[in-house]
């Protein structure tokens, strides 16, 4: 049985930081990316993950505490890997690599009033998150991109469907457009999660509209 976890995250984008892939100087342009997400999406259909692994833990708790005040309380903020800086920074709680320590200790040890995601690449590892106590996962790559090329071959849309009937909300990752969020949506995916679909030259507004009306509430 799974463990109890928190209430099921209303949020149907997670928007994925990156600083390296934005134009210009790299610090100024994510707190600008920051503040575009802050303007352009309802905050409840959103969340974002700081995912700046190459930062020293001082940095990454000042751009955490910057993203908490860039954006709406209501917008989830969750920091990759880091429970700890999350904690101390006023974000909602962590996104876990595959390789993280067990979210059921985790559970066990901050209850439910922490958010905990879980990046996963096969059906198994979603089954396992889900009885963990994991609030949610993402789960990729569904279709073939260079950045996820280490992962092996795309999961595709059969392996989301299964991974979706698992019950545990369920985020579309890898080579997700907007041309393709029917297709996850159908496949029974809470929404879709990435790097690109949510930095320029995509138009935010755009994309979140696209996104609240193929994963309605």
């Amino acid at each position: 049985m799974a463990t109890p976890a928190p209430e099921s995250p209303t949020f149907r984008a997670l928007a994925i930081s990156d600083r390296q892939s934005l134009q210009g100087d790299p610090g100024g342009d994510l707190t600008s990316w920051l503040g575009l997400l802050a303007q352009a999406a309802p905050p409840e259909i959103l969340a974002v993950q700081i995912r700046e692994k190459d930062l020293d833990d001082r940095a990454l708790y000042g751009l955490a505490r910057r993203a908490r005040s860039a954006l709406p309380p209501a917008t989830r903020l969750l920091i990759n890997g880091r429970l700890d800086i999350a904690l101390a920074s006023g974000a909602d709680g962590a996104h876990l690599p595959a390789d993280a320590p067990p979210v059921a200790a985790l559970r066990a040890r901050f209850g439910p009033g922490v958010l905990l995601g879980v990046s996963t690449h096969h059906v198994e590892d979603v089954e396992r998150a889900h009885r963990d106590g994991a609030d949610y996962v993402t789960f990729g790559p569904v279709y073939a991109t260079p950045s996820k090329a280490r992962y092996g071959p795309p999961a595709g849309l059969d392996a989301l469907r299964r991974a979706a009937a698992t019950g545990i909300p369920v985020f579309a990752l890898g080579g997700v457009t907007l041309e393709r969020l029917g297709e996850v949506a159908s496949a029974g995916a809470a929404g879709v999660a990435g790097i690109r679909l949510f930095q320029p030259p995509f138009d935010l507004e755009t994309v979140l509209r696209s996104i609240r009306q193929s994963f309605p509430a």
